[in-house]
C-alpha cells in the first residue's frame, strides 16, 4: 500500500484559487482565469537537465526558450550534477535571488549545489546538485520513504539509490527555495517533475506540507514500456492497449514480474502525489490510468524549436546538397557489385533506440518486401534504398564496408589529381584552337592508376546489408532475413542496416545525422510503442515527408488536432486494432505511391510539411504547459 502520497487529500477536491498581481491568493475563480503570478518561482525538475543521456533532454532543452520567455529569470531548471556533461552543457555563476539564497543556505550546509547557466539559447538559470551525501543519509531516505509512502527500495541498485539521494536533495532545496521566498516576498512555488527518476520527490514535499504546486509528467510510464517490449500480440502493441481498456492488468503483479516493482510504486507515488499529473499523448494517459492508477489531468504534446531547423528556401538546396553526399556512400557500398541510376534512386529511412518491435523496424522491413515485389510487377525503373538506423553493441565496422570506401574515396582522390592537370592544359591548347587529343595529355601514370583504382573497386559478391560486425543473434537481421531482402541486383529495394550514430566522424559518412535526415527523400516511423515520437517530427521540420502510427503519441495528435489528409507528407500507419499483415499491406501502398511521384510532386511535398511543421513550435504548444502550471497553483493554494 503506498501511503502518504496516495492517502493525501486528492487534488481534484482541493479549492480553486487564482493570483492577482501581487500573488496573493483569491477563492472560487475559474481554471480559465488563472494567470501565472509574476513574482512566483517555477522550478523544473528533470534528471536529463544539462545530461544528455534520452529524449527528454531534447524536451527540457527546446522547451526552455519558451519558459524563459514566460517566467524570465524566476524560472529554473534543476537536474543532478554529471562532471562529464555539465563542462560541456554548464556555466556556474555567483547565486542571486530566492534560488540562489537557496543554493548559498543549502553550501553551508554542506551539499554541494552548482548555481549558473545552461549553455543553450535563453541561457536559462540552472541548478545542479551532487546529490550523494553517504550510506546512512541514504538508508534514513529510504526508511523514509518506506514508513510515509509504502514504498520499499532494494539494496544494490546503483540507479534507485541516486534517484532516492537526488529526491532527498530536492527535498531539502524546495525547502530552502520556500523559506527565501518569505524573506524576499517572491511568490508562490511550482515544481514541474518529468519521470520517476526525478519526481520522487513530489510526495516526499507533500508529506512535509511544504507551500508548492507540483506537476508530474511522465513521458512514458515504466511498466508501459516493458510489457510492450515484451507483447506476443502480432497486432504489434495492441494488445497492451486492448488489456488496458478491458482493465484486466495486475499493474502490481506486471511490475513484479518484470522486477520493476520499485520502480514502478515510485512512479505511482509521483502519479497520485502530484497536485497535476501529466502526460505527453492521449496514448500514454491510457497507460496512466490503468497502470499508475490516476488519470492525466492534462496532456502536454512535444514540440520543437522549429526556428532551429529552418533555412529558409534553402532546405531544398540543402536536399540536394546532402543527397549527394548519401551517393556517394551508396556508391561505395552497392557499386562494387552493380550499379544503378542515382537520379532515379529514392533514400528511405527510420532511426531511433534499439527497440526493433517497439520502433517498427520490424513492420517496416516487412513493408519494404512488399514494395520490393510492387516496384518489380510495375516495373517503374526506380530504386530505393532504406536505411536502419540505430545503435547497438557492435564489434567494429565490416571489414568489406571500410575496404570498398577506402577504393571509392581513393578513386575519388586519382580523379581530381587527373582533373586538375588536365584543366590547365586543355584550356591553354584549347584556346590556340589546336585540336586536342586528351587521353595524350593523361600522364600514362595516372592512366593507370586510374584502371587499376577502377578494377579495384570491382567485387564479385552482393553488397552488404549491415554495414558492421555484429555478435549474436539480432532481430533486425532476423526479419531482413526472413523476408528475403539480401540486395540482390533486381531487387529494386535496398537494405542498409547501420546500427551506429551517423556522425562527421564516421569514415562511412563524413556527415552529421540531420545532413543524413535532409538528404534523405522519406523517413519512416510506424512505432509499435511510442509515447509520443520526436523522429517523424524532427524529419517534417527539415522538410522531409514523414509516416507515423496510430500507436505513437505524435501520430495521434496528428489524426487528432490537424486536419492532415494521408498523402499530403504525412501519413499515419493504422495498426491498432489490425493484424501485423494488415499494417504493413497499408504502409507498402503508402510507399508504392511515394515512389510514383515526379521530382516535382515530391519537392511540393516537402515544401508543404516544412510550412506545417511551425505547428509543433514551443511558442504554440508551451500553452499547455503554462495552463498545467497555472491548474497546479489553483489547486495547491487557497
Amino acid at each position: 500500500m503506498l501511503q502518504g502520497a496516495l492517502h493525501a487529500t486528492p487534488p481534484s477536491k482541493l479549492p480553486p484559487a487564482v493570483f492577482d498581481d501581487a500573488g496573493a491568493a483569491t477563492q472560487s475563480a475559474p481554471t480559465t482565469q488563472v494567470q501565472v503570478p509574476r513574482n512566483g518561482l517555477l522550478l523544473e525538475v528533470a534528471w536529463e537537465v544539462c545530461n544528455p543521456i534520452g529524449g527528454i533532454f531534447q524536451v527540457i532543452r527546446s522547451k526552455a526558450p519558451a519558459m524563459v520567455d514566460k517566467w524570465g529569470d524566476r524560472y529554473c531548471l534543476v537536474g543532478p550534477y554529471s562532471p562529464q556533461h555539465a563542462q560541456l552543457e554548464f556555466e556556474e555563476v555567483a547565486p542571486f535571488g530566492p534560488i540562489g539564497e537557496a543554493v548559498v543556505k543549502l553550501r553551508a550546509e554542506g551539499l554541494h549545489v552548482r548555481f549558473g547557466r545552461w549553455m543553450i539559447a535563453s541561457r536559462p538559470l540552472t541548478v545542479l546538485i551532487e546529490h550523494w551525501q553517504g550510506a546512512d543519509r541514504l538508508n534514513d531516505t529510504k526508511y523514509r520513504v518506506f514508513a510515509d509512502h509504502g514504498v520499499s527500495i532494494p539494496s544494490g541498485d546503483d540507479l534507485i539509490d541516486g534517484v532516492v539521494t537526488f529526491a532527498d536533495a530536492v527535498l531539502r532545496l524546495f525547502k530552502a527555495v520556500t523559506e527565501a521566498t518569505v524573506t524576499s516576498g517572491s511568490g508562490p512555488v511550482l515544481g514541474h517533475f518529468h519521470e520517476w527518476m526525478a519526481g520522487l520527490a513530489i510526495p516526499m514535499i507533500r508529506q512535509n506540507k511544504l507551500p508548492v504546486g507540483t506537476v508530474f509528467t511522465t513521458h512514458a510510464t515504466l511498466l508501459g514500456r516493458y510489457m510492450a517490449s515484451n507483447d506476443n500480440d502480432e497486432g504489434g502493441c495492441g494488445g497492451l492497449y486492448d488489456r488496458l481498456a478491458w482493465g484486466t492488468i495486475d499493474q502490481a503483479a506486471e511490475a513484479a514480474h518484470y522486477n520493476i516493482l520499485a520502480q514502478h510504486n515510485i512512479e505511482r507515488a509521483c502519479a497520485h502525489g502530484s497536485d497535476v499529473m501529466s502526460t505527453v499523448s492521449d496514448i500514454t494517459a491510457e497507460e496512466c490510468d490503468g497502470l499508475l492508477g490516476r488519470p492525466a489531468d492534462i496532456i502536454l504534446p512535444n514540440g520543437l524549436d522549429i526556428q532551429r531547423y529552418n533555412v529558409g528556401h534553402e532546405f531544398q538546396t540543402l536536399h540536394a546538397q546532402y543527397k549527394e553526399k548519401i551517393h556517394q556512400f551508396v556508391m561505395g557500398h552497392f557499386f562494387p557489385s552493380y550499379s544503378f541510376d542515382l537520379d532515379r534512386t529514392i533514400y528511405i529511412f527510420t532511426s531511433g533506440r534499439y527497440e526493433p518491435r517497439n520502433k517498427g523496424f520490424d513492420i517496416s522491413v516487412e513493408a519494404m518486401a512488399r514494395l520490393n515485389a510492387e516496384l518489380k510487377a510495375a516495373n517503374l525503373g526506380v530504386t530505393v534504398v532504406f536505411f536502419i538506423v540505430t545503435r547497438r553493441p557492435t564489434i567494429s565496422l565490416h571489414p568489406w564496408a571500410l575496404q570498398q570506401r577506402g577504393v571509392l574515396n581513393e578513386f575519388r582522390s586519382v580523379c581530381d589529381h587527373i582533373m586538375s592537370n588536365l584543366s590547365d592544359s586543355l584550356f591553354k591548347l584549347g584556346a590556340t584552337g589546336a585540336r586536342v587529343d586528351i587521353e595524350k595529355l593523361i600522364d600514362e601514370y595516372w592512366v593507370l592508376r586510374y584502371r587499376r583504382t577502377q578494377q579495384a573497386f570491382k567485387v564479385d559478391r552482393l553488397p552488404l546489408v549491415v554495414t558492421h560486425a555484429i555478435d549474436g543473434d539480432d532481430p533486425v537481421l532476423n526479419q531482413i532475413r526472413k523476408v528475403w531482402l539480401f540486395n540482390r541486383k533486381d531487387d529494386p529495394v535496398k537494405i542498409v542496416y547501420h546500427p551506429d550514430f551517423i556522425s562527421p566522424t564516421s569514415p562511412l559518412w563524413g556527415m552529421e545525422y540531420e545532413e543524413f535526415v535532409r538528404g534523405c527523400h522519406l523517413g519512416v516511423f510506424p512505432s509499435a510503442y511510442e509515447p509520443w515520437g520526436y523522429t517523424p517530427l524532427e524529419a517534417i521540420a527539415m522538410g522531409v515527408p514523414a509516416m507515423s502510427s496510430d500507436l505513437a503519441g505524435f501520430g495521434t495528435y496528428v489524426s487528432k488536432h490537424l486536419k492532415w489528409q494521408q498523402g499530403a507528407g504525412l501519413w499515419n500507419i493504422h495498426r491498432r486494432g489490425r493484424s501485423f499483415d494488415e499494417a504493413a499491406g497499408e504502409m507498402a501502398s503508402y510507399l508504392l505511391d511515394f515512389c510514383k511521384l515526379d521530382r516535382r510532386g515530391r519537392i511540393g511535398m516537402r515544401n508543404n510539411v516544412e510550412a506545417h511543421s511551425w505547428q509543433f513550435d514551443w511558442n504554440t504548444l508551451a500553452t499547455h504547459y503554462h495552463k498545467a502550471h497555472a491548474m497546479a497553483l489553483e489547486r495547491a493554494f487557497r
